[in-house]
């Protein structure tokens, strides 16, 4: 007897150590994963060029304050921070980008880890989130998005730990992390709430009993506070905005089915039916069902955005978890004898679909190639706002051309001032794009910084300008003359074939008939 339990100790010692090696290995694949895509995104971040909401957060970074009218300060800190250290290039302005898009990919295998997952868990995971495509287009572009789902998952992950090792004061560190997700981006308070849903609907209720839940909520409104009291003092513009948004009707809403199926594509299509088996696994498989508040977070979530009629990428944050949990499903349903081709055929048959579809989310071809590829793609490329069909290209590639010709043009009306009308005479555009693009471009003409009514450059208001001479973009000369007795049109910006916006007029406008540029402001205001 006593022999029998010696060999039953020393064969579980002996499965352990294997799982462990087993685990370190598959690290190993995915921290090399992980590198490859770093290297990836950071080759190809120089094209095609400055995106337009790159330009809002480079010059709200110029403006460091505890909030903006269309986002919370992180970013623009960030960015702030980046430029500092590495310059305006489009490698440097995408350096954090590529860089939290590649350790998503660390994260989620990470997750799959705790879940129970070994080497093929581990490396199926990474793989599935270095070829989704919402995740290549978030490690090419600046953005809130590009931090998300790092923060979403951070914390998921402290959620696991809390169940899986039962201390409770893991829910203070989600807390610390989903304060810091609200000074990133505020759709993090929705996964916040639908996580103590889960909690409420699950036997995990009884962590409400303790202090830690608390704390971290309370450590997540402290860090919070700071863009609370921002937002409270302003009357809460991020929520005008929405509602402005909303009235307008922009955005293009989907019934039930389309809706679903652009969350396939968001995470690429064949790696649908991973997430789908995760989803399924942490409500019903035994493994699993330990996390069901996760299951029940992605439910909430995915409830509340398409009922809220929310952009088809608000939700590619959640999908991480899934997919780790489903590579820990398919691992255990394939078993670990016999099944080492089967598994080395699915990893590359998802990194060879995932080559296929990269260039729709990373500028790898050149615009004229990404034309005539489209053609043969079997789907067509979602589109989030009505005003985004008149492109040729998808709305996140045209709005990375045209700005430096919108530029020039406004740099021609500038050069045409006497020297002594320069000191009084500000530089109007009707949108962020605009005006971000003079901010970054206009410094080499020698231009000043831009005025607009549009998001935050409202609250930066119009300066010392008089508005006795004002260079206007993108307006009507009908409507400038009931302001200005002289309207000289310069010109409109040079035609590029693969710009959304693009053909803008420019005007110079000379001899006020209203009492002064602050007095005309509020009438400017354009938050939408």
């Amino acid at each position: 007897m006593e022999s029998q339990i010696v060999t039953s100790a020393r064969t579980i010692e002996l499965r352990e150590d294997n799982d462990l090696r087993l685990r370190a290995s598959g690290m190993a694949i995915v921290v090399a994963i992980a590198t490859v895509k770093f290297l990836f995104h950071i080759y190809f971040n120089k094209g095609y060029g400055y995106f337009r909401d790159e330009f809002d957060y480079m010059s709200c970074g110029e403006h460091l304050a505890w909030g903006y009218v269309d986002q919370p300060p992180l970013i623009p800190f960030l960015i702030h921070i980046c430029r500092a250290l590495l310059g305006d290039s489009l490698r440097s302005i995408r350096f954090v980008p590529a860089l939290a898009s590649s350790f998503l990919v660390v994260q989620t295998a990470l997750i799959a880890r705790e879940f129970g997952g070994r080497r093929f868990a581990l490396v199926l995971s990474a793989v599935t989130i270095a070829i989704a495509p919402q995740y290549l287009s978030n490690g090419s572009l600046l953005g809130t998005n590009c931090l998300e789902p790092n923060l979403w998952m951070g914390c998921a992950y402290s959620v696991i730990l809390a169940i899986k090792r039962a201390d409770p004061r893991y829910w203070l560190w989600a807390g610390v992390i989903a304060g810091l997700g609200l000074e990133e981006k505020y759709s993090i308070a929705l996964f916040g709430l639908a996580i103590v849903v889960g909690v409420i609907l699950t036997d995990e209720r009884r962590v409400l009993r303790t202090q830690w839940v608390w704390l971290g909520a309370l450590a997540a409104f402290l860090i919070f506070l700071p863009n609370f009291l921002w937002n409270t003092h302003r009357r809460w513009p991020f929520l005008q905005l929405m509602h402005n948004i909303r009235a307008e009707g922009r955005d293009v809403i989907l019934p039930a089915g389309q809706y679903f199926l652009q969350q396939t594509l968001l995470v690429h299509p064949l790696t649908a039916p991973i997430w789908i088996a995760g989803l399924i696994a942490l409500f019903l498989w035994a493994p699993l069902r330990r996390y069901r508040v996760l299951g029940w977070s992605y439910v909430v979530c995915y409830g509340v955005f398409f009922l809220l009629h929310g952009k088809n990428y608000y939700l590619s944050p959640v999908y991480p978890m899934l997919l780790a949990a489903g590579a820990v499903r398919i691992e255990h349903f394939l078993g670990s004898a016999g099944r080492r081709r089967l598994k080395a055929t699915i990893i590359a048959i998802l990194v060879t679909s995932g080559l296929y579809l990269a260039p729709v989310a990373a500028p790898i071809l050149s615009p004229d190639s990404f034309i005539a590829y489209m053609r043969y793609l079997p789907m067509k490329l979602p589109v989030m706002e009505h005003s985004h069909t008149r492109a040729v290209l998808p709305q996140w590639y045209s709005d990375q051309f045209g700005w430096e010709e919108i530029v020039a043009e406004t740099a021609l009306a500038w050069n045409q001032l006497k020297p002594d009308e320069r000191s009084d005479c500000g530089i109007f555009a009707q949108d962020y794009g605009q005006a971000g693009a003079i901010d970054f471009f206009g410094r080499r003409y020698g231009m000043p910084r831009a005025l607009s009514g549009h998001q935050t450059w409202y609250l930066w208001g119009p300066g010392n300008y008089s508005g006795d001479c004002l260079i206007v973009l993108d307006d009507t000369r009908e409507t400038l003359e009931r302001l200005w007795t002289q309207v000289e049109y310069v010109g409109t910006s040079a035609d590029n074939p693969y710009a959304l916006e693009k053909n803008i007029d420019v005007f110079i406008c000379r001899g006020k008939k209203f009492s002064s540029l602050k007095d005309l402001w509020p009438r400017v205001k354009h938050w939408r």
